[in-house]
Order: C-alpha cells, then sequence, then structure tokens
C-alpha cells in the first residue's frame, strides 16, 4: 500500500446521537485524495442521519491535528486536471461542513497546517489546545491557499488570512488563533479539552434541532455559491502545482 493509499475515516455514534468523525494518516494526519474523499461524504452522511444530533470533528493522536495536503502525492501530480482534481478534495470537505445540517464541534489537539486550518476554520464552533499552532504553508511551496481561503477568512478576516498566507514559514500560536477567534478556546492538555467538548455536545444533544438546523443555514449565508468557488479556486491550484517552479520548491519542502 502506497503512502497515498493509506490513512482511514471512522465515525462513531453514542446514545446521545453524538456522532465522532475521527481521521487518521501516518504522515502527521496529513490528507491524500483518497482520504479527503472519505471524509467529504462520511460529513454529508452524517448530516442526513436523523438519530445524530451534532458532529465532532477530529484527527487521531496526541500530535499533530493535520499536516494539510499530502506532499508526496503533490509531487506525483503531473497533469493539470489531476491537480485540480486532488485540490478538489478540499473543496468537497469545505463545502459538505459547510452544508451539513448539523453543528460541527472541532478538535484541534496539535498543529494545523493548509488544509488543517481551512477544516478548523469550516467548523462551527472551534476547541483546541495551547500545542495548536497553525501556518498556511502554501506559498512557501508554490501554491497559495486558494481552495481554504474563503473559509479562513470568513472566519479570522482578510487581514489575519493575509498574515498567514504571505509569512507562510511562521507558526501562529494558539493564543493567536484564539484572539482571531479562529478557536473558541484553548486548554492546556487535551483531557480539559475533550471534557468541555464533551460538555457542549452535550448541550447541544438536547437542544432544538429543527432549530439548530436554521441557525446553521443563517451563520453561512451568502455563502452558497462557494460549490462553484471553491471549484474554480482548485483549478488555480492545479494549475501552479505542475508548474516546474512549484515542482522545485516541493522537493526543496520535502527534502529540509
Amino acid at each position: 500500500m502506497t503512502i497515498t493509499e493509506q490513512g482511514k475515516v471512522e465515525i462513531s455514534i453514542n446514545q446521545n446521537g453524538i456522532a465522532t468523525i475521527e481521521f487518521y494518516h501516518p504522515m502527521s494526519n496529513s490528507l491524500p485524495g483518497k482520504l479527503l474523499g472519505e471524509l467529504a461524504k462520511t460529513i454529508e452522511t452524517a448530516g442526513s442521519n436523523d438519530t445524530i444530533k451534532v458532529i465532532i470533528l477530529k484527527s487521531s493522536g496526541d500530535k499533530a491535528f493535520c499536516a494539510g495536503a499530502s506532499f508526496d502525492e503533490l509531487i506525483s501530480i503531473n497533469e493539470i486536471e489531476k491537480g485540480t482534481q486532488f485540490f478538489s478534495g478540499f473543496a468537497h470537505v469545505i463545502n459538505a461542513i459547510r452544508k451539513c445540517p448539523k453543528f460541527i464541534i472541532g478538535r484541534v489537539q496539535g498543529k494545523a497546517v493548509g488544509g488543517g486550518v481551512g477544516m478548523a476554520s469550516a467548523v462551527d464552533y472551534c476547541y483546541a489546545t495551547t500545542q495548536a499552532s497553525v501556518k498556511l504553508s502554501e506559498l512557501a511551496v508554490g501554491i497559495g491557499p486558494f481552495v481554504v481561503g474563503p473559509a479562513v477568512e470568513r472566519k479570522i478576516g482578510t487581514s489575519a488570512m493575509s498574515m498567514l498566507t504571505i509569512n507562510a514559514t511562521e507558526w501562529y500560536s494558539a493564543n493567536w488563533a484564539k484572539e482571531k477567534s479562529l478557536y473558541a478556546e484553548i486548554f492546556n492538555t487535551i483531557d480539559e479539552m475533550d471534557t468541555a467538548i464533551d460538555e457542549l455536545a452535550i448541550k447541544l444533544s438536547k437542544s432544538n434541532p429543527e432549530a439548530m438546523k436554521m441557525l446553521k443555514k443563517v451563520f453561512w449565508e451568502g455563502t452558497e455559491h462557494w460549490d462553484d468557488l471553491l471549484l474554480e479556486r482548485a483549478a488555480m491550484s492545479g494549475k501552479l502545482v505542475v508548474s516546474d517552479f512549484t515542482r522545485k520548491a516541493i522537493q526543496s519542502f520535502k527534502s529540509k
């Protein structure tokens, strides 16, 4: 099994109607195309399941939340169409979160890069630990955070998103992310964070599902065009990823 074929997405549902969607990849929970497809489909399926009241989105382990795009897959892309297809995977995940009629609580236990920052921005409420620094490294490898950009900008604003984008090799602390409202709260330990997540999830599981569905639609008002917008952004990244500049930048980044 190649590195891009590895990883998994699992879902569990408890007696309170709280669903936990967990993704894993051995390379710091990075996201190859196969995993992105499974994640989007799992979120969509959970959204249409009437027994589910609220969703928790998390990754495995106690280290990185998500290392973003799989560099092994990026370096193997040699056609614009394949590049567009790969980055469309991130578009499908963000749109699945956006259109899901259930509130999604994000659990960020460690560092988040690129697409990981996009997911943290797209969930409806996000908790993190003090270890959950963020970085948008796309420009450093010759691309740009085009697909995740709308979600990040919506959550933290244009100014903060521009900082992350332009200073692409810099880690921004969890405190910084909380100040910019990416994180609702940060905790010193994973256990403390999980306790807070469980408490909120239980409260939401007892709330009016129709009210939450209507609120979610209100919160995301004005993003109805994202189905097209994010795919257009994926095409921008797909074009760049096959350029000589970007291929050399990715190779250099991988060799560090």
